[in-house]
């Protein structure tokens, strides 16, 4: 095989950061039919198509994807050579996560925790509905999405979920709204906080409710664990939350546990798709996680 011709690859690069070829073109001071022999010289030597048209607009395929992320790697290591005797940089790779914007900021940061720090990894965090962060995966601008559901899987899906932990959850509050009652005294006397009506655990704790013929009073209906956290800790109720999502506050004894709840568990899953050039990082968060169960 001929050397990769690094010329092809920085003309690459540039369209792949802009997603315009005409723009490119005039950044660089070429033609747009010389830019585009050269990316397409660039895709027969590698025997794979880099871009696909949607409109006007450039947009990476996987092979892209990946040849960019090698591109930005060399570039920045050429850039680096230029700082050697300083001693300053280190070659990074990146790996881009998406994560429900309502999920448990602590199990976000336990499942990211291989890679904090690492002077190798540049780590691009978004959050978002589920809806645009599996458009996400399928744009390939992101790697890995966190979820506390599996997406819908058909004969067209190439999603993969990833089962990475179950949470029991339990009844949560101020030490002065948990005095060692029972948990039926408890919700008949005290307001709750509960997810919303589309969540998986608050439909289960409906159930239970209607089994015990209880009719608590809700103090407030939230789809962000975050939030549910706050309203706790400033008493406004009893919350229904995993204790993942309050471990900081059980700890600090800001908030304690009356019990966990019967049958109420909140799963969480590391979505992916099926690949050809899957990020290795992403491989080492899943390894890590799985050998930790």
């Amino acid at each position: 095989m001929a050397p990769l011709n690094y010329n092809h690859l920085r003309y690459f690069r540039a369209v792949a950061h802009t997603g315009n070829l005409t723009r490119t073109a005039e950044q660089l001071n070429v033609s747009q039919s010389a830019l585009s022999v050269q990316i397409k010289r660039l895709e027969e030597q590698l025997g794979h198509q880099l871009f696909e048209r949607r409109g006007r607009a450039l947009h990476l395929t996987e092979a892209g994807r990946l040849t960019l992320d090698h591109a930005d790697t060399i570039f920045a290591t050429g850039d680096e050579l230029l700082s050697t005797l300083r001693q300053e940089g280190q070659a990074r790779r990146a790996v881009r996560v998406g994560s429900l914007a309502t999920l448990s900021r602590n199990f976000q940061l336990s499942f990211l925790k291989p890679l904090l720090g690492r002077a190798d990894v540049d780590l691009i965090l978004r959050s978002g509905g589920a809806e645009d962060l599996l458009r996400g995966l399928e744009t390939l601008n992101l790697d890995v999405v966190l979820m506390n559901q599996p997406p819908p899987r058909d004969a067209l899906s190439t999603f993969v979920a990833h089962r990475l932990d179950e949470q029991v959850v339990s009844l949560v509050g101020t030490p002065e709204r948990i005095a060692g009652e029972t948990v039926e005294v408890l919700l008949a006397t005290h307001p709750v906080v509960l997810p919303t009506a589309e969540s998986s655990v608050r439909t289960g704790f409906d159930a239970w409710m209607e089994r015990l013929d209880l009719r608590p009073q809700i103090a407030a209906e939230v789809d962000d664990m975050a939030m549910m956290r706050l309203l706790a800790r400033e008493g406004v109720g009893l919350a229904v939350l995993p204790l993942i999502a309050v471990q900081d506050e059980l700890a600090a004894g800001m908030l304690v546990e009356a019990t966990p709840l019967p049958d109420l568990a909140e799963t969480f899953y590391a979505v992916t798709m099926e690949r050809t050039f899957p990020n290795p990082l992403v491989r080492e968060l899943l390894v890590v996680d799985e050998g930790e169960r």
